[in-house]
């Protein structure tokens, strides 16, 4: 089961040493297994500091007149992006600006080595494995609030129904205004200050989800899963609700990422974010988990309006948001040079779609970043960056298969750090699957799922579950059908 990130938030009570002893353990030995290190070899580092003391090649161009600013979440150094919004008659201009990576890591050096080895930020509970250097990823070439930082700056024409009318993407100097968090500017939705920063982005992240549902897609913020401290001395796990703020936000960088995608399409060159349909089975598997959850799939009713139909207070439901994910296998990366490819569509966006506004966390980003800018110019794209496309799919393949491995078996280990100590207790849940060794059932009360041994029950069915074994520093849970 894919997860989310999981954050270990104990509010209300500590968490047991013993428990956060065996968690750090797991954790620590989960990037070991993986070969995730926070430590950069000597000569990557060297060039790091070096560009980031004298970027090279700075853009001539200079905006730093517009008021951007940044959204991410609290504490976040790594500033990716930076947005600045304006009416245009009844749409909207939006100038949104992306890290401009490709200035501090020149193809075929030491840092470029180690980020294509890395292939991408890994977040664990307890920390995160970043892709760059700090001094690169949370300095300078993270667009911190009041620092002067080269950028993409996307430029991006919306009508009044939200449709991109036009996108353009050119190199600038760009200095972020402010740094907010979702919470913050949800807030000041809500209150009804009249920040029209705020409303716009509003008005924008609704047109362009109508735009979504009209052409069948289905991209909604995941929940994250969260550890929270229990009045009784103890913690459980539940999933906090991403806010609309973030679905809003959200949208524009998918409209960027559109765009990446069309204009690299029409000039044959570029590597696209690929994902098939679901199978049959996905969804009838899905089907099944949200029946014993308490929200029936009508037949009829497409993927999307029935995952937006959810209700994001119940926990329940976000358990659904949350396993929808098993519904899109397959994902990839799609490089091309000349012919474009058959399959170009991501089949939750529903349209191509690409990877091109977090270059700070992820490899593919920057060289795709390089290749609009100079589609944009009519120049060539070029021949560091043109031959390096064909490796990237790969490179992304095996970084997407280690941090998906270490968000899953970090969250096995917290799962079972919650469930500690309630061994011999029986739990209520939700056949999803039949396996060679039970069933795949997941927990109703609590966003847990796992496999089950003992006598088979039929798929979909509301069962049973005692809780035989947990072992935190081996991340698993062992569970029987009486």
């Amino acid at each position: 089961m894919p997860h989310p990130r999981v954050r270990l938030d104990p509010t209300d009570a500590p968490i047991p040493d013993g428990v956060l002893a065996a968690l750090g353990d797991r954790f620590t030995a989960v990037r070991a297994e993986l070969g995730l290190s926070l430590d950069y070899p000597a000569d990557a580092l060297a060039e790091a500091s070096a560009v980031a003391a004298e970027p090279p090649g700075l853009p001539e161009r200079d905006e730093t007149d517009l008021p951007f600013f940044t959204i991410d979440p609290p504490g976040s150094m790594d500033l990716d992006q930076a947005m600045y919004l304006e009416r245009d008659g009844e749409g909207h201009r939006i100038r949104y600006a992306i890290a401009d990576v490709a200035t501090f890591v020149p193809v075929g050096g030491h840092l470029d080595r180690e980020t294509r080895a890395r292939g991408q930020t890994v977040y664990c509970p307890d920390l995160r494995v970043p892709l760059h250097p700090v001094v690169l990823s949370e300095a300078a070439a993270s667009l911190l609030p009041d620092a002067v930082r080269p950028a993409f700056v996307w430029d991006l024409r919306l009508d009044g129904s939200g449709e991109l009318t036009s996108a353009e993407v050119h190199r600038s100097m760009v200095r972020s205004r402010g740094r907010l968090d979702y919470a913050e500017v949800q807030a000041a939705v809500d209150s009804g200050t009249g920040d029209d920063r705020f409303l716009m982005l509003r008005e924008i992240g609704q047109r362009r989800m109508a735009q979504e549902r009209e052409r069948g897609g289905a991209s909604l913020p995941m929940p994250e899963q969260q550890v929270r401290g229990g009045g009784d001395g103890g913690f459980t796990l539940e999933f906090r609700p991403p806010v609309p703020a973030e679905e809003w936000n959200a949208q524009v960088s998918l409209l960027t990422g559109t765009a990446a995608a069309a204009m690299m399409i029409e000039a044959g060159v570029g590597v696209l974010r690929t994902m098939p349909a679901p199978t049959e089975d996905a969804v009838q598997r899905f089907r099944r988990a949200a029946r014993g959850l308490g929200a029936d799939w009508a037949e009829g009713l497409g993927y999307g309006d029935f995952i937006r139909s959810l209700d994001r207070t119940n926990p329940r439901h976000l358990a659904l948001i949350h396993e929808a994910t098993s519904l899109f296998r397959g994902a990839g990366y799609t490089a091309f040079d000349g012919e474009v490819p058959a399959e170009r569509q991501h089949a939750a966006v529903a349209a191509p779609y690409a990877h091109v506004t977090a270059p700070l966390r992820r490899l593919v980003d920057r060289f795709a970043l390089v290749v609009c800018e100079a589609v944009c110019r009519g120049a060539e794209v070029p021949d560091p960056i043109r031959s390096s496309l064909p490796l990237l799919p790969e490179l992304m393949r095996e970084s997407d298969r280690r941090a998906r491995a270490a968000e899953r078996a970090c969250a096995d280990a917290t799962e079972a750090a919650v469930l500690h100590g309630r061994e011999a207790e029986t739990f209520t849940a939700v056949v999803l699957d039949h396996t060679e060794k039970g069933m795949d059932v997941q927990l109703v009360e609590l966003p847990v799922l796992s496999q089950v041994t003992g006598d088979r029950a039929p798929l979909g069915s509301q069962i049973s579950v005692r809780l035989e074994t947990v072992d935190i520093r081996a991340g698993s849970l062992s569970f029987v059908h009486p």
